[in-house]
């Protein structure tokens, strides 16, 4: 959780809960019981009854209002001593023990052995591995017999082709449309916040376009082949001919400068020169010289900046793993492996994974909720 929503912990999304479902590409109605069983009002609820207040921002986000991680893992400690909840450090489980097609101990790399008839499987995904989202769950999952949807990368950075996208390297933008063409198809458009890198483009809209470019089918083929292109809308709120207004207005404050001067009230200093080289107006011509068509030009250029997406970045870099235990194995009510009795599952190790916005921790606390259902949970 510490490293969610920039170190502030997005804890969870105020929106409904068909909206949730519409925010999980990957296998969202599977979540129906476990959104509607432990909800974002509930996940809210319990959160300020541990003493976290908490606040709703843009996009429906909801944060601790000390925009402190480290709050929100302090409280959820205490509550665990508050519990009495006995927690086991310093020990990796390693293996899973059935007898009969039913669970009945866990065994730890210590030579210990801790007999039981119910375990929560809950060990994450591969994204981050320096917190532990090794990938151990799955291979303890498929040894039991379960079917694991190849582990992808999912909300995460893109590298593109264009190899002097290094010349915007930290710039960041807020309020500009995105859209993801599938060879001249718009397969994802989005609004809001992104970031150019040394290697492409990253920030909450790009992240979320990763999501759903996973699913595009052939998608390996195309991305080898440059059909997959990143178009950028620097002035959304613009149109075309307004935004040739306002060129024209700037132009005419700026008459005797030189071209690559006269941009600075539209942009960001660090774009300037790029859209300036891929303006192929010539950076040394005096505004007053530009034609109307190179004015119409820069336009479209901001308007629709253009960059073919090479790859996604290392899933060691992505805030998600797409694939997992197939959720077709998995009772979807009560989070119960259909194959093995007293195996539950919990979070993103099942094949589910959302866009940015704290639809992910949410998956994690309900599916949790149902997998740790108290009456099943009971001392006999």
């Amino acid at each position: 959780m510490s490293i969610t929503g920039k170190g502030r912990c997005n804890i969870t999304n105020n929106t409904d809960i068909e909206n949730f479902v519409k925010n999980v590409p990957g296998n969202g109605k599977f979540l129906y019981s476990a959104f509607y069983g432990f909800t974002n009002q509930d996940a809210i609820r319990f959160f300020n009854q541990i003493g976290l207040k908490t606040k709703v921002e843009r996009g429906e986000r909801v944060f601790p209002v000390s925009d402190s991680a480290l709050e929100v893992i302090d409280k959820l400690k205490k509550e665990l001593d508050h519990q009495k909840v006995k927690v086991i450090v310093n020990a990796k489980v390693t293996r899973i023990v059935t007898e009969n097609g039913q669970v009945t101990s866990v065994q730890t790399d210590d030579g210990k052995q801790y007999e039981c008839d119910k375990v929560i499987l809950a060990t994450g995904g591969k994204s981050y591995p320096t917190t532990g989202s090794t990938g151990d769950g799955y291979k303890m999952a498929e040894k039991l017999g379960h079917t694991i949807v190849a582990p992808k990368p999912s909300l995460v950075p893109l590298e593109t082709y264009e190899k002097d996208i290094q010349m915007m390297q930290g710039v960041s933008l807020k309020n500009v449309g995105i859209q993801l063409v599938d060879d001249k198809k718009v397969i994802y458009d989005d609004f809001g916040e992104m970031l150019f890198t040394h290697y492409g483009v990253s920030g909450p809209t790009i992240l979320s376009g990763s999501a759903h470019l996973l699913r595009v089918k052939n998608l390996e083929e195309k991305l080898k082949n440059q059909k997959i292109s990143l178009t950028i809308d620097l002035k959304p709120a613009l149109s075309l001919e307004k935004l040739e207004a306002r060129i024209q207005r700037d132009f005419e404050k700026n008459t005797r400068k030189q071209f690559k001067n006269s941009l600075n009230e539209l942009l960001p200093s660090k774009l300037i020169p790029y859209i300036v080289k891929y303006s192929k107006i010539p950076e040394e011509k005096k505004v007053d010289d530009i034609t109307k068509e190179e004015r119409k030009k820069l336009a479209e250029l901001l308007k629709k900046l253009t960059f073919q997406i090479k790859r996604f970045r290392p899933i060691e870099e992505a805030i998600i793993t797409a694939g997992g235990v197939s959720t077709k194995e998995i009772n979807s009510s009560t989070m119960e492996s259909k194959l093995i009795k007293g195996l539950f599952f919990a979070g993103e190790i099942i094949d589910v994974d959302a866009y940015t916005g704290g639809f992910n921790l949410q998956i994690a606390y309900s599916t949790a909720f149902l997998a740790a259902n108290r009456k099943r949970f009971v001392e006999k």
